[in-house]
């Protein structure tokens, strides 16, 4: 296999994938004077020192969050000098501003007041030209289906773990493959003090159950592994925002859950060199702490997949990156990027970085997928708004059928952008692309739960169908994941 790369990128467009957004930052106003507090990242050459408590208080900081397994801390601080004062620590690697990423606006355009309505049908496998391409028409689930059906319910036989927006674990399609999870959220959302429910893992945002649908949906939608195990990690809040502490704790977690595969429809930007008030800053604390994480869980035997970023961007094309990030982000943060930009979590060794195909073209990804040479693992079906919108970019002659359609929360209202029925919805993204392979990784560890993340990946690299130019490209990576040709080995 090739040696994984180094960056890309994950943001804006009509679909739900998650961008950085901003410094993580609260106003405390008192009569006299604005304080603001600030939260950091810290990443410690090797694992946390005894005296780590004092030295971080003696810098004017407090400990909100210790990450052992990774030697990280996150911690809040009101001295505008905090980086300054810990520039004297022999065991610190790096520390950073910690940054906010959020979920994007699943459909922000609207539907022009023509959502898609759902016939009244007891099965709408007609209706999923993407899994009917995944699984050959369904022959797949003849050979590994993740599990097996009993009269007592589901035995499972490999688990995916969905870091994202929650589960709703109460779905039709859903309950029978959902078996837990943790959640990361304090009750209020990021900055409530309150203590966190870490059973609470209910989707509030909808971007998690679709997720979640496609990797092991079964009932009036299938997944790609309907008897494959689900667990949620919920790092996002009501708003869609997730700092990224929980993020990596929630990799962790699944890890050590003992999860087989890791789906993160989820990524954002990091910079090396920016400046912020004419100080000088990067982001290699948060760069160290992905890749310990990641690191962390392939170490435990399992596969992780992300998301390649919804923003057309060619990684490849490194200015590019660093002017879409001050076009972007720059004037509204008040930053001036100069360093190179990289991409997390898909940029981090270890990840199957996932673009997004459609369902009309083998030469062209998805208009929104972000690409590039040494950063596309594979690709797979994210949807789109079909060929005459892809020619025109007429928010008129979208056709939301080429989008994919998975379940959505009985507890949230119908995403009207897309459709008018309730539990099920049409989204497109390479959020939706991810989990695709993340299904193909846990149908693959079904059958061989002795395969490492290395020889999973390979299998789902050599079997995929050879779309845009023959071998590998900076668009399809190997081309477009596919479970029964993993599964049959050809």
């Amino acid at each position: 296999m090739r040696k994984k790369k180094r960056g890309m990128a994950i943001a804006a467009s009509s679909v739900l994938a998650m961008s950085l957004l901003s410094f993580s930052t609260s106003v405390h106003t008192s009569a006299s004077s604005q304080t603001v507090s600030k939260n950091y990242l810290i990443a410690y050459s090797q694992s946390l020192p005894k005296d780590y408590q004092t030295e971080i208080n003696n810098a004017g900081g407090v400990v909100v969050k210790a990450i052992p397994e990774i030697g990280g801390l996150e911690v809040r601080s009101t001295n505008p000098n905090f980086l300054n004062q810990l520039k004297s620590s022999a065991t610190i690697a790096a520390a950073n501003v910690e940054k906010s990423f959020k979920l994007e606006d699943g459909q922000p355009e609207g539907a022009d007041g023509k959502p898609v309505t759902l016939p009244d049908s007891d099965t709408y496998w007609n209706l999923q030209w993407d899994m009917q391409r995944l699984t050959n028409d369904g022959k797949s689930y003849k050979l590994e289906s993740g599990g097996t059906e009993t009269s007592n319910g589901v035995i499972h036989k490999a688990v995916v773990g969905i870091i994202d927006s929650g589960i709703d674990q109460t779905h039709p399609d859903l309950k029978a493959n959902f078996i837990g999870g943790q959640n990361f959220v304090p009750p209020g959302g990021y900055g409530d003090e309150a203590p966190v429910n870490p059973t609470n893992v209910t989707d509030t945002n909808g971007h998690g159950t679709h997720v979640a649908g496609s990797i092991a949906a079964n009932g009036k939608v299938k997944g790609v592994g309907p008897d494959l195990g689900i667990r949620a990690y919920r790092i996002f809040d009501a708003s869609g925002s997730a700092p990224t502490t929980p993020i990596v704790a929630a990799i962790l977690q699944a890890a050590n859950d003992g999860v087989d595969v890791i789906n993160m429809s989820i990524g954002g930007f990091d910079n090396l060199k920016y400046y912020y008030e004419g100080t000088r800053y990067s982001d290699i604390a948060d760069i160290l702490l992905w890749k310990r994480a990641i690191k962390y869980a392939v170490n435990k035997n399992v596969t992780v997949v992300a998301a390649a970023g919804n923003d057309s961007l060619d990684y490849a094309d490194k200015k590019s990156l660093t002017d879409y990030m001050n076009v972007t982000y720059g004037k509204d943060l008040g930053i001036i990027f100069k360093g190179v930009t990289v991409e997390v979590p898909g940029s981090t060794p270890g990840v199957i970085t996932v673009s997004s195909s459609n369902k009309w073209s083998t030469a062209k990804l998805a208009f929104y997928s972000n690409y590039g040479n040494s950063f596309i693992d594979v690709a797979a079906p994210g949807g789109d708004n079909g060929p005459v919108y892809d020619a025109s970019r007429k928010l008129a002659e979208r056709d939301f059928t080429y989008r994919t359609l998975s379940t959505w929360p009985t507890n949230l209202e119908p995403n009207s952008a897309t459709t008018v029925n309730r539990d099920y919805a049409y989204l497109h993204g390479t959020s939706m692309a991810s989990p695709k392979v993340a299904g193909i990784a846990g149908v693959i560890k079904a059958a061989h739960p002795e395969f490492t993340p290395s020889q999973v990946q390979a299998l789902i690299e050599k079997t995929a169908f050879d779309y845009g130019k023959k071998g590998h490209d900076p668009l399809f990576g190997s081309g477009e994941a596919n479970a029964y040709t993993a599964l049959t080995g050809k």
